[in-house]
């Protein structure tokens, strides 16, 4: 894969929003050593929710796969905003995990969840392989479809 991050983010047609401030009493991300945890990043673009509700239901799997890519989009936009804004200081995405509430048949959600792990390998190639959960869970801030965190060694 060639390119810089920033130029992979550009053929794919997007532009990282900054990064969102906390709504509560937690920071939007932590360094320690060379380990870079986000907190959860939801499906917002422009500060507004993309995808709401439940997958099984309301919510189709393409657009739980879409709010899994928001997540994706803005847990990168965190991740600059921790660097200085230098994504290349991104060694490897070492781990997603990936809510998505969802009613009680629903059992895609690893479905959901390659809606942020494709583009993330995409973005990031191989640096971008990763270990991942995918929990349904009942409930997620805002109603929000998807909610995903992750953790990064970084130089």
């Amino acid at each position: 894969m060639s390119g810089t991050i920033d130029e992979r983010l550009q053929a794919a047609g997007v532009t990282l929003p900054e990064a969102a401030a906390p709504a509560a009493n937690y920071v939007p991300y932590a360094l320690f050593g060379n380990m870079l945890q986000t907190s959860g990043q939801l499906p917002l673009d422009a500060g507004k929710l993309v995808v709401s509700g439940k997958l099984g239901s309301r919510v189709s799997l393409e657009d739980g796969q879409r709010a899994a890519r928001f997540c994706a989009i803005n847990i990168l936009a965190q991740a600059k905003a921790a660097l200085g804004g230098d994504l290349g200081q991104v060694r490897r995405l070492l781990k997603l995990t990936v809510f998505v509430a969802s009613d009680p048949y629903f059992t895609d959600q690893h479905k959901v969840a390659n809606g942020a792990s494709d583009f993330l390998v995409e973005i990031l190639g191989d640096a971008g392989r990763h270990a991942r959960s995918a929990v349904g869970v009942p409930a997620l801030p805002l109603d929000a479809a998807v909610e995903i965190e992750a953790l990064f060694e970084v130089a």
